[in-house]
């Protein structure tokens, strides 16, 4: 292959890339509460129950490292609170505080129009597509 046969333009991880940063400032200049996209990840999964801190991380694709740090700042902003498993000491669950679930209440509708925002170039059933695409890439 030659040099020039190689168009960065053309390539999916650059159009991706691409697409996640117009995606982030969107869900920057939009969301509420001063909430990352990991920080509302991690308070959406958590609104059907507590979980256990390293399951939580599996669910919203973070390692372990990360969830804990994101963990960490949520419980102090006090919208998350933090407790050891009853059934296993050495594992932290948690769970919403009724902050947290203020918050994340509040900050669903504006993620449904930040992903409206995001896909507003596409039809309708470009959207479905790139949604069921993007799904097998997962």
């Amino acid at each position: 292959m030659s040099d020039d046969a190689y168009v960065l333009d053309d390539q999916i991880g650059f159009a991706l890339r691409l697409a996640h940063q117009r995606h982030t400032a969107i869900f920057a200049a939009r969301m509420i509460g001063d909430l990352t996209p990991r920080q509302f990840s991690t308070l959406a999964r958590l609104r059907a129950g507590p979980l256990s801190q390293n399951h939580l991380g599996r669910l919203t694709a973070m390692d372990v490292a990360t969830i804990k740090g994101v963990a960490d700042r949520l419980v102090a902003r006090g919208l998350l609170a933090a407790a050891p498993d009853p059934a296993d000491a050495r594992r932290r669950v948690l769970a919403l505080t009724e902050a947290g679930r203020a918050l994340i209440d509040a900050a669903l509708p504006i993620a449904v129009a930040i992903t409206a925002e995001t896909l507003a170039p596409l039809a309708p059933d470009e959207r479905a597509t790139l949604s069921a695409l993007l799904a097998k890439l997962k």
